[in-house]
Parts: C-alpha cells; structure tokens; sequence
C-alpha cells in the first residue's frame, strides 16, 4: 500500500523543484533504498539550509544528497558546502544531461536516471562529531514519524457530514 503518494497536495514536493529535480530525486531515492540507506527528502538542517536528500545507513552514517538538474542550477548554489557539518559524506546527484566534471572532486557523485542510479564516485568521509550526529539522527527519525502520522491521517481522515 502506498503511504504517501506524489500528489498536488503533497507537502513535500512545494514547486521549487523541477520535474528533472524530482526524477533525479526517484532515482536516488531507489538507488539509496536498495543500499538499505532509509531516505528523507527536504530535512531541514539546524543551520537552516534544507537537504534535499539526508540518507541514514543501518550503521547510523549519515549522507547528504545535493540534486543538481542543470549546469546553471549548480552555479548559482553556493549553499551546498554548508551540508558538509551535518554528515559523514556528501554527495551530489545529476542526470546524463549534465556534465559531470562541473562537480567538486571531494564530494560523491550519483547519476540518475529516474528509474534508478548510480555511484559514480564515493564520497571521502568525515564522521561528525558525535553530538552533531546524535541531533541529526533525532531531526531525521522524529521528522520521518511526523511525516508519517501526517500520511496516514490524510489518508484516513474523517468525513464530516
């Protein structure tokens, strides 16, 4: 059964991304499921910048995912170093569309085809502090459950007569 489903009215997809950003978006997401990483698009980061993607692995690593649709797209975003505080690797995700030697050597590199990816480059490692860790995985679980609760009652919400 779906739970939440890409709809008008979700409140996840907010029109600031383009439908090229969005199918990038799939694509890491499969990628990132099959790798047993759970997923979490659009979590917003206590500096107040907002990952488009934050991925968790079983073993508590945290990632962040950058989606970059265009080559103006990553031009004008300067934003992206400050996600490096917040996880353990960070990595930028594109479309074939899109050269790939406009992005940053240290950082990974996914390319998505909408249906799924692929690692092109592995991103270097380093692991948070411990209590940036612990603050991350808490906005990431608690932020996933709300999500969740928020699915689920508009899927069930009463009907008023």
């Amino acid at each position: 059964m779906t739970i939440l489903s890409i709809a008008v009215n979700n409140p996840l997809i907010d029109g600031r991304q383009s439908e090229r950003a969005m199918l990038v978006r799939r694509g890491v997401q499969v990628l990132l499921n099959e790798m047993r990483l759970a997923v979490l698009p659009e979590l917003a980061l206590a500096n107040g910048r907002r990952a488009d993607l934050v991925g968790l692995s079983e073993k508590g690593e945290i990632w962040i995912i950058e989606i970059k649709s265009s080559i103006e797209d990553f031009r004008v975003d300067r934003k992206w170093p400050d996600y490096r505080a917040y996880c353990d690797r960070l990595f930028f995700a594109t479309h074939p569309d899109v050269p790939l030697d406009i992005f940053p050597e240290d950082c990974g590199l996914l390319l998505s085809d909408g249906y799924g990816a692929h690692l092109l480059r592995e991103a270097p490692e380093h692991k948070l502090p411990p209590a940036t860790r612990k603050a991350v995985t808490l906005d990431f679980s608690r932020i996933a459950a709300q999500r969740l609760m928020m699915a689920e009652w508009a899927i069930r919400s009463p009907t008023r007569d």
